[in-house]
């Protein structure tokens, strides 16, 4: 299935790792640093995909990003797995079904949307005497084959994050491939000819879950897209620094950062 030829626009949420920039009691240069790009949310983007606008994960901070990037509308939301970082901020999604009144449709692995049962019972519960404080959430369980919404194809890259199984996702001629320390080759096929590539580059040294900045070099090197950005960024990575150091095509994301894709 083709990925399709509708525009994406992508807004960057969050751009850090689970303990976001700068972290609790630290005091170290990127975490000090008046560089508003080095101040880092958990992950997540805003996907406008055609006339469809799509949440990928709800970091803890969901409210506050969408006040940040002015987003009042969302269609659909992809997880790309149920790690606390990209799932927490579920609950403020409530704002979405007052506005659209409507539920909100959910996508992820049939592992996540158990997870998501679990982690926020409350919300698929019979409460009648409670009906406006949970989410209305519809769950749609997808696996590795291409799904679309309202019309638009998406297709999930199997990836893995240490030993667990997730996704990333192809919109177009855009793929997020956030928390992965490995791209099985079936899934390397999925990520040709792409202008742009949002890669996990978590640190310099080594991590068991997670590719650092050396490996998504490399990484982006055998993909070859036009652009690629570095996402899930620890404190060890500053912005400006590291942007000096990295190949051409190459860069850290960060906060606020806007893409088109045509």
């Amino acid at each position: 299935m083709s990925p399709g030829t509708s525009s994406v626009e992508v807004v960057i949420l969050g751009s850090g790792t689970s303990h976001g920039v700068p972290m609790i009691g630290c005091e170290c240069a990127v975490c000090t640093s008046s560089d508003p790009r080095d101040k880092r949310d958990r992950p997540s983007i805003f996907v406008r995909l055609g006339d469809q606008r799509i949440l990928v994960d709800t970091a803890p901070e969901l409210r506050l990003q969408c006040v940040a990037n002015g987003i009042d509308r969302v269609d659909a939301v992809l997880f790309t797995h149920h790690h606390a970082d990209h799932v927490a901020g579920l609950d403020d999604v409530r704002r979405f079904n007052w506005l659209m009144q409507q539920p909100l449709r959910c996508y992820g692995t049939e592992r996540t949307l158990s997870s998501l049962r679990h982690m926020f019972l409350y919300a698929f519960e019979h409460a009648p005497d409670s009906p406006h404080s949970r989410p209305e959430l519809e769950l749609h369980a997808i696996d590795a084959s291409p799904f679309t919404i309202g019309g638009e194809t998406i297709i999930p890259i199997p990836l893995m994050h240490g030993l667990l199984p997730v996704l990333g996702f192809r919109f177009g001629n855009f793929a997020y491939c956030t928390d992965c320390s490995h791209i099985p080759a079936e899934s390397m096929s999925l990520l040709q000819d792409l202008d742009v590539l949002m890669l996990d580059a978590v640190r310099r040294t080594p991590h068991p879950a997670h590719f650092n900045l050396d490996q998504a070099v490399e990484i982006a090197r055998t993909i070859r897209p036009r652009q690629t950005y570095f996402t899930h960024i620890a404190h060890q990575l500053g912005h400006e620094q590291v942007n000096k150091e990295l190949p051409h095509g190459m860069a850290l994301a960060y906060d606020g950062l806007r893409l088109v894709i045509s």
